[in-house]
């Protein structure tokens, strides 16, 4: 069964004097404000789209490789995931980095490491942005 998930951004002024509000609209967790200078200099308590992508990366990265473990027989104990999108203006995202740290008992480092890139591949928020460059460190606690 597919679903669909909302959120809206209401913005008011110009790019780099306005600001915008993005409330989380499915989930109801919470409004979070957004700005040019958030984006593209200091956050200075505002979020931006390439955090809120990093967001959704590593949750869905976290999901899909604990999901491949326990297939494989390898439940995780905990998977700990950073998501680093980096912003160039004028360019665009320029890249997103991936470090997940997993506590795997039983499951050697060079296992996890293929697990994890499998999921890097696979899980359904980097098959949405292929075309940028997403890299991976993986290591065992």
């Amino acid at each position: 069964m597919a679903t669909t998930r909302t959120a809206h951004t209401e913005w008011e002024g110009d790019l780099l004097h306005g600001n915008g509000l993005v409330t989380f609209d499915s989930s109801g967790i919470g409004e979070y404000p957004v700005s040019w200078p958030a984006r593209a200099e200091q956050p200075n308590g505002k979020t931006s789209p390439e955090e809120l992508i990093a967001a959704a990366h590593s949750a869905c990265f976290s999901m899909a490789l604990s999901n491949g473990l326990a297939g494989a027989g390898n439940p995780a104990t905990k998977l700990d995931t950073r998501a680093d999108v980096t912003f160039q203006p004028g360019t665009g995202i320029t890249g997103i980095h991936l470090t997940v740290v997993g506590r795997v008992p039983g499951l050697d480092e060079a296992s996890f490491v293929k697990a994890a890139e499998d999921a890097k591949a696979n899980c359904p928020v980097s098959q949405a942005l292929t075309g940028t460059t997403i890299t991976l460190t993986a290591s065992l606690a």
